[in-house]
């Protein structure tokens, strides 16, 4: 006797069933279209790098985290994200692409971490990145793109939050924090999530006095339209050249969106928003949605100084943001924001009533995929059955082809949510789907 395998995933792993994944198929198409929309070009990188590329920077948590084998002479590994590999193709490619360089690209990317729930290890990631250009206005054109992309979405109103790391570290040599500043970063990075006591207490481990945390939690905390933030940032009483860089880019990066007819309050200065990796070197976003604080950032990028930095002398600064849409799809789903209905693709079952109108009705759903997508049902069940199936699958109308019918070259047209039964021509149902 043979034995049957439990069908099961491995942990960390994910699929989705298929209303849930025509959803999920929709917010990529929405991203990948806006993208494109944009300018930008896209990029495919294999699954699959030398494990000496990936970790050119060094191992460390990344090492941990990474899917390692080796075959044949060669030691891989799987992405871990999606920016290594665009470090090395732009490294490798320089001399046959044009700069500034746009690129976006959208795909999983694999890391072997504790699996918990909204973190998987298989995940998609939609990364777009601007290569090759300083300009602050550049910046300015990833919160243009965010807003038009969660737009369409149709979640609910959301803020995109910005900062630049300039301002944050001009403030912290004016503080004198000196080595504890990349400390400092990452602690305010967890200002959300912890109290405002374990916040101070972490500050003081990290080497700060009582007047360092003092001053660093008035100035993060500065509140006020954004324009009033600026003439705050402009006026305070900092001689740092590296705090008005910050200050200035900020300015441009606001005036630029006003230009690209970004809403006023979808965009906020914020000072706490820090990335907390010392990746980032200038313009900093964080997006959230505003009527559902608990989902967290929903897309998140910024500004840093040298990409190919472990592959090539080229200095190459960018700009760029990242959707990590698997996460944001569970948490979205987890907080009922997600509606999952339709189980097809399709707007139209057609079936012959009987085997006698099969040919008929293969040559109606030909007809009809000319205006819409279409399934059919050619089983030989009961029209009871057939309906049945239509209304689980979610399509809008069912066409029916029995033997009055097909004498009369028309068919029955079913509207799935009315009810409503009407005899017409196949030209007018394709009317009808149009309109």
């Amino acid at each position: 006797m043979s034995t049957i395998t439990a069908p099961r995933l491995p942990s960390g792993f994910n699929e989705y069933l298929p209303a849930e994944q025509i959803e999920f198929n929709r917010l990529l198409a929405i991203i990948r279209t806006t993208y494109e929309h944009y300018g930008f070009t896209p990029l495919d990188t294999p699954n699959v790098e030398l494990s000496e590329v990936l970790l050119a920077k060094g191992g460390g948590e990344t090492e941990k985290q990474i899917y390692r084998f080796e075959r044949g002479k060669n030691d891989l590994s799987l992405r871990f994200d999606l920016t290594v590999p665009l470090a090395r193709y732009v490294a490798q490619h320089q001399g046959e692409l044009a700069f500034p360089f746009r690129r976006y690209q959208i795909g999983k990317v694999y890391r072997a971490e504790r699996a918990q729930a909204g973190r998987f290890r298989e995940f998609y990631q939609c990364d777009i990145d601007m290569i090759g250009s300083d300009s602050s206005i550049a910046d300015a054109e990833f919160p243009a793109i965010i807003n038009e992309i969660f737009e369409q979405f149709d979640f609910g109103e959301f803020t995109i939050r910005i900062n630049n790391r300039k301002v944050l570290n001009g403030f912290f040599d004016e503080l004198g924090l000196g080595a504890a500043a990349t400390d400092v970063l990452r602690i305010i990075d967890k200002i959300e999530k912890i109290s405002r006591g374990d916040l101070m207490a972490e500050l003081h481990n990290a080497g700060c006095s009582d007047e360092q945390v003092a001053r660093l939690l008035e100035f993060i905390t500065i509140q006020g339209e954004n324009d009033e933030i600026l003439r705050k940032l402009e006026t305070i009483d900092i001689n740092n050249e590296q705090f008005q860089t910050g200050a200035r880019e900020l300015h441009d990066v606001l005036t630029a969106l006003r230009a690209m007819h970004v809403p006023e309050r979808r965009v906020k200065l914020d000072l706490t928003i820090t990335r907390g990796l010392d990746y980032y070197t200038g313009t900093v976003y964080e997006t959230n949605l505003n009527d559902h604080p608990e989902v967290g950032s929903v897309c998140s990028g910024g500004r840093y100084d040298n990409l190919t930095a472990n592959y090539s002398k080229r200095s190459l600064p960018g700009v760029g943001i990242s959707i990590g849409l698997s996460r944001l799809f569970y948490k979205l789903r987890e907080a009922g924001i997600v509606k999952t209905a339709q189980q097809t693709l399709a707007r139209v079952m057609v079936a012959p009533l009987s085997p006698v109108q099969l040919t008929r009705a293969l040559d109606v759903a030909h007809e009809l995929r000319t205006v819409c997508p279409v399934t059919t049902y050619v089983d030989d069940v009961t029209a009871g059955k057939k309906l049945k199936y239509a209304d689980k699958l979610g399509v809008r109308y069912a066409v029916l082809i029995g033997e009055d019918e097909a004498a009369a070259g028309d068919v029955t047209l079913k509207d799935m949510q009315t009810g409503e039964n009407r005899r017409m021509s196949v030209r007018n149902v394709c009317d009808l789907l149009q309109a």
